[in-house]
């Protein structure tokens, strides 16, 4: 509630100020900062006599365009703003250059716009006609603003409209300000507080039940999360399918050839592909050699982790090309010579064929290479070279990076959303992630670019996520494209690219299908096409997939719109008893929301994902965000959420920030059924992404301050949540604000779990009425996580206390601490 008193009582000030005088209309001038760059979006001036102009706001444009590549690429290009009919305002603007594609947007006010649209060109712009876009170019003007000249559009009109842009301009300004509060201010902001005193009254009449779904984990492949990942496979590029065409560059050094070269003399290695293993994996090895020893070498993902005495799968496709050459030494050795295990495979065919054996490490080295060497004069063809541990996660075959898999399976999530966000709906048509392409056998799954600029092998497919879910308890969450791809695409060859170049309207009932099917694969029984596939991989029980996403952070423009209400009437015609998930844009506010949000309502979608990437003082002073949702309305789904400060780190201050969002969160859970944070992980060297829960690389793991905290609410939560009055000794909003807790119950031990927590410099002491509780005196189990706001690695100390602990709880200055009590026997 502080949020809102006090910009109502900033908009008051600012309103008085505006009037007292306030001329009837002025002109309004409005322009891009540079008009061929344009990255900083539309920006006004106003004058009283069309001369003199003052600039409204100089940080940031009213509109920025949404189309394009990522950030800085995202141009609004030669903007006109115009008038229409019925008090609406046209804003166009090109967004390549002099010609080609165009934008498209329109407002009442002038702060708040629809949704943006995208054309081919000029001639194809619906709302308006080409003559008045070029009328009004012809009309722009050139001005000085803050002594620089501008162009744009010079415009006369009501002072109440430039009045609102003032409004935002001082709206905006005061809650970046207030937004941006950090603990580095911390010493000076709070120099003279004393402990605070915070009296805690449960009310169990008005304990209300909320979902049991809350904490989950989001996995994207990104930052390699996946191939050098999760998943085990320990050789890099084992289908020799690398491409140039993955890298946003194009770079040439990344092709068939990457993670691999020849040691030693007398090999020849080159690429081909005429009769492959399977037409999706058209690329393999051929390997030439006279026989004196030279060995084609895997690097794996910087370097394999080998450990003594355990067992490591190798499988590969060979062939015999010349008739000679039939056997071929396997063996894994270091950079300084040392050979770590060997094996030979004999027998080898002039037909594809697999091939296997079990090497044994006799030490521990990080740094091991797989050589493969042949043994006699001739050529041989190979493929799908693959080296697994043996101890993987649940012992499963070709799966998942145990050490890894376990931190992931330790947070208790109550559900795991993949393949992804943006990866899910991919960059551009074409890169959009079809799960068909996926599953069946590793040699006839069908590898593509990722989104993030490397390479996706397709070894961790739909059947390993599901399979995953099902090993830790977890409800898969599947997010497929809403029939466009990424809003930051580019164009790839198409005439517009990005999220505009949606799935052709002809092709869309084939898109449907996959999605049907999907679902058929994940529940049908084994006399269903799909469910018969899935039995052939191995389970031949039903997945029992209960949710699906459909969408991901998108534009809620037209061409989306269209294709996601084809989706989702097919899905709930045929599944009905199957959650789908909605979604309302990239961001807590906006044209994107606001649709989105429209649109739910509208569809009567189940549940919509929400997303925001804000700083901690957004979190200290939302608190309250979900409070006003209407509890009749779609759930919520808060997809990616995480906390950022400059430098992006993940320490104390961000995961306590965190924290009093989740208590907010368990308080709202009849709203808010589900929550992620993203992104999970991030490979060390290959961080494209930061903050991240988990970081790795090839022999430890290394989660984060905010990690635990995410394991403290996952491992503590609870299907009632009790409400709570509390009175603070010091009744200062700043001092309230950064105080939270959460009180819930778990249904199958009778647990009653209290949150605390304390984002003040100095020490705060809970004082918790227990009588209403009904506990009973055994052990309280406590466990606080506290230090100092920037430090990054802190876990939580677990302790237990009496049930006296209960009724004064002493919290340490940044600190959270949870307390864990038995319920009534």
């Amino acid at each position: 509630m502080i949020k809102r008193i006090v910009f109502l009582l900033v908009i008051v000030a600012v309103c008085s100020r505006a009037l007292a005088g306030a001329p009837d209309s002025v002109w309004l001038f409005a322009y891009a900062k540079v008009q061929h760059e344009g990255r900083d979006g539309l920006h006004f001036a106003w004058s009283n006599d069309g001369k003199s102009w003052h600039a409204i706001g100089q940080e940031f444009g009213f509109v920025r365009s949404d189309y394009g590549r990522w950030g800085s690429e995202k141009r609004m290009i030669q903007p006109v703003l115009f008038p229409g009919t019925g008090g609406t305002w046209h804003c166009v603007w090109n967004l390549t250059g002099d010609t080609g594609p165009v934008a498209y947007t329109a407002s009442q006010d002038l702060v708040r716009w629809i949704p943006q649209s995208y054309y081919a060109d000029l001639e194809t712009v619906q709302p308006v006609s080409a003559p008045q876009v070029e009328d009004a170019r012809k009309r722009q003007t050139e001005v000085l603003v803050l002594g620089v000249p501008r162009k744009g559009s010079r415009l006369k009109v009501s002072w109440t409209l430039v009045d609102g842009l003032l409004k935002k301009e001082q709206l905006t300004g005061y809650r970046n300000q207030l937004w941006g509060e950090t603990t580095h201010e911390d010493s000076a902001r709070f120099a003279t507080l004393k402990p605070v005193m915070v009296s805690i009254r449960p009310e169990i009449a008005r304990s209300k039940k909320i979902g049991n779904m809350l904490m989950g984990v989001f996995f994207e492949d990104i930052n390699y999360a996946a191939d050098g990942g999760l998943y085990a496979e320990l050789v890099q590029n084992r289908g020799f399918e690398y491409d140039p065409a993955d890298k946003e560059n194009r770079d040439p050094d990344w092709n068939a050839k990457k993670a691999w070269s020849v040691s030693g003399k007398g090999l020849d290695f080159a690429i081909a592909s005429v009769d492959p293993i399977h037409s999706n994996n058209k690329h393999y090895a051929v390997l030439r050699t006279d026989g004196t020893g030279g060995a084609l070498v895997n690097e794996g993902f910087d370097g394999m982790v080998i450990k003594a005495g355990e067992r490591y799968d190798l499988s590969l496709f060979a062939r015999s090309l010349s008739g000679k050459n039939n056997k071929l030494a396997v063996r894994l050795k270091t950079k300084d010579g040392t050979v770590v295990a060997a094996s030979v495979i004999n027998g080898l065919t002039p037909v594809w064929k697999k091939q296997s054996l079990v090497l044994v490490a006799k030490e521990t080295v990080t740094d091991a290479r797989l050589e493969l060497i042949p043994q006699a004069e001739g050529a041989l063809a190979l493929d799908m070279i693959s080296l697994f541990p043996r101890n993987t996660f649940k012992g499963r075959k070709n799966g998942l990076r145990a050490d890894l898999a376990q931190h992931i399976a330790d947070l208790h999530p109550r559900f795991i959303r993949f393949p992804g966000g943006c990866v899910a709906h991919g960059d551009g048509i074409e890169n959009i992630y079809n799960w068909k392409n996926t599953i069946g056998p590793l040699e006839a799954r069908k590898p593509q670019r990722n989104l993030w600029g490397y390479h996706q092998s397709m070894g961790l497919g739909y059947f390993e996520y599901f399979r995953f879910c099902e090993d830790i308890g977890a409800e898969p969450v599947p997010v497929v494209a809403a029939g466009v791809p990424c809003q930051n695409s580019a164009q790839h060859g198409h005439p517009l690219g990005g999220q505009q170049c949606g799935i052709p309207l002809k092709d869309m009932n084939r898109y449907i299908q996959d999605v049907l099917d999907l679902v058929e694969w994940a529940n049908g029984d084994v006399h269903t096409q799909w469910g018969r596939q899935r039995a052939a991989a191995g389970h031949p029980e039903p997945f029992h997939l209960k949710y699906i996403g459909i969408g991901n952070e998108d534009l809620i423009s037209d061409v989306f719109t269209e294709r996601f209400i084809m989706i989702y009437n097919a899905v709930k015609k045929k599944y009905p008893d199957v959650t789908v998930i909605g979604t309302v844009g990239p961001f807590f506010e906006g044209s994107d929301y606001d649709a989105g949000w429209k649109l739910a309502s509208r569809l009567q979608v189940p549940m919509v994902d929400e997303h925001y990437y804000v700083p901690p003082g957004w979190f200290i002073y939302n608190q309250d965000f979900y409070d006003q949702y209407d509890r009749n309305g779609p759930k919520v789904y808060l997809g990616e959420y995480a906390a950022h400060l400059p430098g992006r780190p993940n320490n104390l201050e961000t995961a306590l920030a965190e924290a009093l969002h989740l208590t907010a969160l368990e308080r709202n859970g009849d709203v808010v059924r589900m929550a992620s944070y993203a992104p999970l992980l991030a490979k060390e060297g290959h961080t494209q992404w930061s903050p991240d829960l988990i970081y790795f690389n090839n022999s430890m793991v290394k989660p984060t301050t905010g990690y635990y905290v995410q394991q403290l609410f996952g491992q503590n939560a609870g299907e009632t949540y009790i409400p709570a009055k509390a009175v603070f000794s010091n009744n200062n909003e700043k001092i309230k604000a950064r105080v939270a807790w959460s009180i819930v119950k778990d249904a199958k031990t009778g647990d009653v779990i209290l949150k605390l927590v304390n984002l003040l410099p100095v020490a705060a002491q809970a004082r918790l009425d227990v009588s209403a509780l009904g506990l009973h005196a055994a052990p309280v189990t406590k466990m606080v996580l506290t230090g100092r706001p920037d430090e990054k690695n802190l876990k939580p100390v677990k302790t237990t206390v009496s049930l006296n602990e209960l009724e004064k709880t002493e919290m340490p200055p940044y600190s959270i601490t949870v307390l864990r009590a038995g319920g009534p026997k």
